[in-house]
C-alpha cells in the first residue's frame, strides 16, 4: 500500500491518510469529527480533487479524526525535496519544497526554512520560547510525580534520590521563570500564570 505522506494531491493523502487509519468511508469519517464542518460529501469532494480550496478548520478537523499532523496532509512530506502541491498558492511558495513548508509551518529553528524578515526571525524565536516553556512546565510536574511516588513507597534508601529530584526540579523551574520573563518583556501578559504553576 502507497503511503500517504507521499501522494502528490491534499485530496489523495487524505484518501490514503483516511484509510490508513481504518476509515473505510467518508461518511466514518465524517461522524468521526464530531460538531465539525465536514460531511461526507465534503471530504468526497476534496478526496477526488473537485474541491481543491478547504477551509483551516475543516483541514483541521480531519487532520484531528485521522491523528496526523496538518503539514502532512497539506504537504508531500515522504518526498521531502518535492515541491509544494497546493493550488492556488502566491509566488512566494513557488520553490519551496515539503521539508521547507513544513519547517515554515511550524517555525521550526535551524532548519531547511530561514525566515527572511528581522520580525518573521522575532515571531520564530517567540514560538520556541512557548514550546520551550511547555517542555520544561511537562518536566516539573514529571518530577513531581516522581517525587510524589518515592515519598509513598517509604523505602529509606530513596531519600537521597529525592534530594537529588528536588534540586532538579529546583533547576528547572529557575529556567522556567527564566523563560517567563523573556516571553513577559515581549508582552505576553498570561505567562505571570506560567511563572505561578513553576513555582517550587
Amino acid at each position: 500500500m502507497t503511503d500517504f505522506r507521499s501522494e502528490t494531491t491534499l485530496g489523495s493523502r487524505i484518501k490514503l491518510a483516511r484509510r490508513e487509519r481504518g476509515y473505510r468511508t467518508t461518511r466514518e469519517l465524517a461522524e468521526a469529527i464530531q460538531g465539525g464542518n465536514v460531511t461526507p460529501a465534503v471530504l468526497e469532494n476534496i478526496e477526488s480533487g473537485r474541491k481543491a480550496d478547504i477551509s483551516v478548520s475543516q483541514l483541521l478537523n480531519i487532520a484531528k479524526a485521522l491523528g496526523v499532523p496538518p503539514s502532512m496532509l497539506l504537504a508531500p512530506i515522504g518526498r521531502p525535496s518535492s515541491a509544494l502541491d497546493l493550488p492556488n498558492l502566491s509566488d512566494d511558495f513557488e520553490d519551496m519544497t515539503a521539508a521547507e513548508f513544513d519547517c515554515w509551518l511550524s517555525a521550526t529553528p535551524a532548519s531547511s526554512y530561514r525566515p527572511t524578515l528581522a520580525a518573521e526571525r522575532v515571531d520564530v524565536d517567540i514560538l520556541n520560547s512557548l514550546r520551550e516553556l511547555g517542555t520544561l512546565r511537562r518536566e516539573i510536574e514529571r518530577l513531581r510525580i516522581v517525587l510524589a511516588v518515592q515519598a509513598a513507597s517509604g523505602d529509606p534508601d530513596l531519600v537521597s534520590a529525592n534530594a537529588e529530584i528536588e534540586q532538579r526540579v529546583e533547576a528547572v523551574a529557575r529556567e522556567a521563570a527564566r523563560v517567563s520573563n523573556l516571553l513577559a518583556t515581549s508582552g505576553f501578559a498570561d505567562v505571570e500564570l506560567e511563572r505561578a504553576v513553576v513555582q517550587v
